[in-house]
């Protein structure tokens, strides 16, 4: 797996120059601390392209960091590979309907009544 890092990092760096490493502002944390955070945000492929270059350069370079990033790829595959199933077509289609309520946005409309009362009092 270190090849195929090392590669894409050298093909990435051979289309646009050096990459400076780790994604964001680390504020406080180190650069393994910050590209573990970022771990399945790489994965996930839910990361820029820029901030993903970075992050490829940094576990083309630090052992640690790429041993954590095979191992969680590894867990992903397997557990791709072993799901199989799928939901039975009722709940998919409430989970569905409940994401669907859930992200259509909601306008409310009140009305406001002001009723004006007038109290007459008959005096002898």
């Amino acid at each position: 797996m270190s090849e195929r890092w090392d590669r894409d990092t050298q093909d990435a760096e051979a289309a646009q120059g050096p990459v400076t490493p780790i994604p964001h502002a680390t504020e406080g944390e180190s650069e393994c601390e910050h590209a573990l955070t970022h771990l399945y945000e790489f994965l996930d492929s839910e990361m820029t392209p820029d901030d993903e270059r970075r992050m490829r350069a940094h576990v083309a370079h630090c052992s640690p960091c790429l041993a954590e990033l095979s191992v969680e790829e590894l867990v992903k595959q397997l557990v791709r590979r072993s799901c199989h199933e799928q939901a039975p077509a009722g709940l998919r289609e409430r989970i569905h309907a409940q994401l669907t309520v859930m992200s259509t946005p909601t306008i409310v409309t009140t009305t406001t009544t002001v009723v004006s009362s007038t109290v007459v009092t008959e005096i002898r």
